[in-house]
Parts: structure tokens; C-alpha cells; sequence
């Protein structure tokens, strides 16, 4: 099955950069820095998708709170020096966006503008798409739908021209309720059999397919 759409909406984490070393990092060295026990990357790694707010909480342990507040503070200043240390494309991106060059593309993301803007211009994708959107634009996060009805909006898309391309149920979730098309991707930071269980319109599971989503 192949979809026509005019505009391919991409999730960061675990879709287009493979992330998850950099997070964990700041995030092990917010711990120590506040006298916590370190946790394992793997741990970490599950946390990641939520928003950093909920990164935090769950590593902390805490919603709210001084400790909590501090933990934000301090985070924010390990993930920014630290969020290119190994950060990357995931092989064959590069190629998937080259492939799909006359399509509009938006990038909707959970994490801060704070960080995806800097990330996108490290990896030299800014240019190549036209709208990024992250999670502390004053819009719910994913998956609540108002993140990608804006890119709509925006972009002046049809819903039913529009597919969604994300590792995580949250991605999933929003673009039903958006009313887009989704495909799963089995490379990243979700579990593949989780993401196949919810059933998305399409599931790759290795980032070539996605040249053969959409026409």
C-alpha cells in the first residue's frame, strides 16, 4: 500500500536523530550533580518521548518540588552543552529526505524548541524542512492532536493528503485523533511489537522503507 500525501510530518527522537546517548548523559550528570543515584542508559532511554518535564520527573522521582524545579535547571544547562556530543541522522535519513525533497516536511517533536532548533541546525536539516515545531510552543503535547492540526493549519495541508512518521505511540495516538495518516518506524526508541499492536497505517521497519511509504 502507497500513500499519496503532499506533507510528511516527522517525529525527532528516534525517528530522524538517533538522540538517546546525549539525553541519557545530561540526564546521569543532573543525578549526580543533586546527589541521586545514576540510572542506566537503557532506563533512561525509556523515559525519552514524554517531554522533558516528564523525562525529569521520572528520572527524579518527583512531579513537583524544589528538587524537582532544580532538576529542570540543572538539565537544562548539561543537555545544552552536551546535545551534539554523539547526536546523529540515523543512516539512510539523509536519503529519505533527499527522496522526498519535493514534499512539503515538518518536523513535530515533544522536546523544547530550546533543543530541537539547536539540534536541527547541528545536523544541517533546518533548511530542508519547512515548519519545526517543538514542545514549549504554549500547545499540549503529543498526543494530544493541536501540535500537528497547527502544522496544518500552517502549511495549509489536507488531512487526508498529510502522513505522520514517528518510533512512539504518542505519534500514533495524535495522528488519529488529527485525522492523518501514521506510519510506525521499528528503528527507534519504541518497542516495534507495542507499535504494531496499535495497528498505524503503515509500519517500517527499517528506515530505506520509508522511501516506499508515499508518493
Amino acid at each position: 500500500m502507497i500513500f499519496k500525501a503532499d506533507l510528511l510530518i516527522f517525529d525527532l527522537d528516534g525517528t530522524l536523530a538517533d538522540t538517546k546517548d546525549d539525553i541519557a548523559t545530561s540526564v546521569n550528570l543532573t543525578l549526580k550533580e543533586l546527589g541521586l543515584p545514576e540510572k542506566s542508559p537503557p532506563v533512561i532511554y525509556t523515559y525519552v518521548g514524554s517531554g522533558v518535564r516528564k523525562l525529569i520527573q521520572q528520572a527524579v522521582g518527583e512531579e513537583e518540588g524544589e528538587r524537582f524545579r532544580e532538576a529542570m535547571r540543572v538539565f537544562r544547562g548539561h543537555y545544552l552543552a552536551h546535545l551534539l556530543d554523539t547526536t546523529k541522522l540515523y543512516p539512510g535519513i539523509d536519503g529519505v529526505l533527499d527522496h522526498y525533497r519535493s514534499k512539503k516536511k515538518a518536523v513535530v517533536t515533544n522536546k523544547p524548541q530550546l533543543y530541537t532548533d539547536p539540534i536541527a541546525s547541528g545536523l544541517n536539516i533546518t533548511n530542508r524542512f519547512d515548519l519545526i515545531l517543538g514542545g514549549d510552543n504554549g500547545l499540549p503535547l503529543k498526543p494530544d492532536p493541536k501540535m500537528l492540526l497547527t502544522v496544518l493549519e500552517k502549511l495549509s495541508a489536507d488531512p487526508k493528503r498529510t502522513v505522520m512518521i514517528g518510533d512512539g505511540l504518542h505519534d500514533i495516538h495524535a495522528s488519529r485523533a488529527a485525522g492523518i495518516a501514521v506510519c510506525a518506524v521499528g528503528y527507534g526508541l519504541g518497542d516495534p511489537e507495542e507499535l504494531r499492536r496499535a495497528r498505524p497505517d503503515f509500519f517500517c521497519e527499517i528506515v530505506e522503507d520509508l522511501k516506499r511509504v508515499v508518493v
